[in-house]
């Protein structure tokens, strides 16, 4: 069976090497990277399965890795960083981050993180009965694991798609803050409103004509969201 591939960047060499020996005990191939630009080719000449990464390391920092990284791939990261500044937690999940640890952090906390990401990740992968969905100009292949807008495919990391499957395959219906949280990310990120608002806009901006003014993803104040097909 495949072994779950794990990069980990990070320029402190202690925390590296703790945290390879701590993931190969759980079962995972860690793979390293001790700064951004090591961890740009390793990543194009490895394809791990997910990244850990830190943000402030020299010749190219974590940001930028997320940027160029989400120009060509949906790799899931989680970002494990000191720099607690929430406005720095925000822009990473903005950028395309799958999650976000701050330092110091308790390494079973970390795990349950890399074992919700890599769950997260084969669900997106698992089919509904159905096989596809169509609303107004989005269509959703099931089978393909294939959006597209007006017949253009949309990239999607498997996060963005489990949420936009979670809410399409509930058409009309109004889904609760916690409920989303609990099926996308997993019942340990129930609180976790921040990341939900942050995937939504992340989804709109990828689908809606005016994110500003969404017609199929839409706010319920204080409840949750609406998926509105416009079929």
């Amino acid at each position: 069976m495949h072994k779950p591939r794990i990069l980990i960047v990070d320029d402190d060499l202690a925390i590296v090497k703790f945290l390879r020996a701590n993931l190969s005990v759980e079962d995972y191939e860690a793979l390293t990277a001790l700064d951004g630009a090591e961890a740009l080719e390793v990543i194009e000449r490895e394809m791990p399965d997910l990244i850990i990464l830190d943000l402030v390391m020299p010749k190219v920092d974590g940001f930028e890795v997320l940027q160029r990284l989400r120009e060509w791939s949906q790799i899931p990261i989680i970002v494990l960083s000191a720099r607690g500044d929430e406005s720095d937690k925000v822009k990473s999940l903005g950028l395309g981050a799958d999650d976000y640890v701050s330092k110091p952090f308790g390494l079973d906390e970390l795990i349950a993180r890399v074992k919700a990401v890599l769950r997260r990740t084969q669900a997106a992968l698992s089919e509904p009965a159905q096989p596809t969905f169509k609303g107004g100009d989005i269509e959703v292949n099931f089978t393909q694991r294939m959006v597209t807008l007006a017949g253009q495919e949309v990239k999607l990391t498997p996060t963005e798609y489990r949420l936009l499957q979670e809410l399409v395959l509930n058409e009309g219906k109004v889904l609760t803050h916690m409920h989303i949280l609990s099926k996308v990310w997993g019942p340990e990120y129930r609180e976790e409103k921040e990341y939900l608002h942050t995937f939504v806009r992340r989804l709109r901006h990828k689908l809606e004509p005016d994110p500003t003014r969404p017609r199929y993803i839409v706010s319920v104040p204080g409840v949750g969201y609406r998926f509105k097909s416009h079929k």
